[in-house]
């Protein structure tokens, strides 16, 4: 399912410029990828839409000023891992997201169905948020989400 996300994040620059549902399907299928990997994927992408919608419409104002804490769960903090979750942190105090984004990003995170869920697959799912909403990370962020964990060099903390 990851790689038809990168696929689309890669391909067409705006989710408005996809082609519909089944022309989609077809040149996924085209590309390379199998039925039950673009299934999931488009799905993912479906719910991912309706979350971003439900979240917009109900938390305006309560989430969008919210300047508090967030508290995860025992359920999130076992899908998503404390790498992941500091991640989020990260993100949030680097203004990359704001907490409505943060809460879409853990949901479609927890709807994922791994645990915990591995940091590069959190980093695609930011992409993919940022992407439905037609935001582009700026350079550093954007080189930080592609940064691969394995050829991360240690932080320096200044």
């Amino acid at each position: 399912m990851f790689d038809v996300l990168v696929y689309l994040y890669e391909t067409y620059y705006r989710p408005d410029a996809c082609p519909d549902s089944d022309a989609l399907v077809k040149k996924l299928s085209a590309v390379g990828f199998e039925e039950e990997e673009i299934v999931k994927a488009l799905g993912w992408l479906t719910a991912l839409a309706e979350t971003t919608n439900e979240l917009s419409d109900s938390y305006p104002h309560q989430t969008a000023f919210s300047f508090g804490t967030r508290i995860y769960v025992s359920q999130e903090t076992d899908v998503l891992g404390t790498p992941a979750v500091g991640f989020i942190q990260f993100l949030e105090a680097a203004k990359l997201i704001n907490p409505i984004q943060r809460e879409i990003v853990i949901e479609r995170a927890l709807a994922a169905g791994e645990t915990p869920i591995s940091l590069d697959k959190l980093k695609v799912i930011v992409l993919m948020v940022l992407w439905s909403q037609g935001k582009e990370p700026d350079g550093l962020i954007f080189d930080e989400l592609f940064l691969d964990d394995d050829d991360a060099a240690p932080r320096m903390l200044h």
